[in-house]
């Protein structure tokens, strides 16, 4: 099942899983709008639960958090993989240069949206990481939260278990 609260989202994520793109093993799949603040299934429906560079959106980050371990059954797993910004030296500046003019300009282009994507380096930056994601995920119920950074700190990905 995947959910997000955008219709257009669920909308595209249902052309991609078309019947013509699915193997021969692959299981159906739902698509449905739904808020991951109120997450429309019963406690413990699910054994994994996955965020892919979602919960920087979410508003309310520690009630997403609670809803996803509600849903998990016991000894469930989440994982979440985000956007972080990279703290290396070598690293930094050039990240600090491609998310504050080239996607925002690649952006413009694509969409003819003189905002679309400049939000991007805003809410990478705002939401916790690391061990502050850890912690919050902890706040949540869960247990045994760790993190791994990936491309040198540009994306990381976080899990724990109910």
């Amino acid at each position: 099942i995947g959910i997000d609260i955008s219709e257009k989202m669920i909308d595209i994520a249902r052309q991609k899983y078309s019947s013509e793109s699915k193997t021969e093993n692959q299981q159906d799949v739902e698509f449905m709008t739904a808020d991951c603040l109120n997450i429309p299934f019963s406690n413990e429906s699910f054994k994994f639960v996955t965020v892919a560079y979602g919960v920087r959106n979410f508003e309310h980050l520690l009630q997403g958090y609670k809803e996803m371990f509600r849903v998990l059954e016991k000894g469930g797993q989440l994982c979440v993989i985000e956007l972080s910004t990279p703290t290396g030296t070598l690293i930094k500046p050039f990240y600090k240069f491609y998310t504050r003019y080239i996607i925002p300009a690649v952006g413009r282009l694509i969409s003819h949206d003189n905002r679309a994507y400049a939000y991007l380096p805003e809410s990478i930056a705002a939401v916790p990481q690391g061990n502050e994601m850890t912690t919050l995920m902890r706040e949540a119920g869960f247990s045994h939260a760790c993190y791994h950074k990936l491309t040198f700190g540009v994306c990381t990905i976080y899990m724990a278990t109910k």
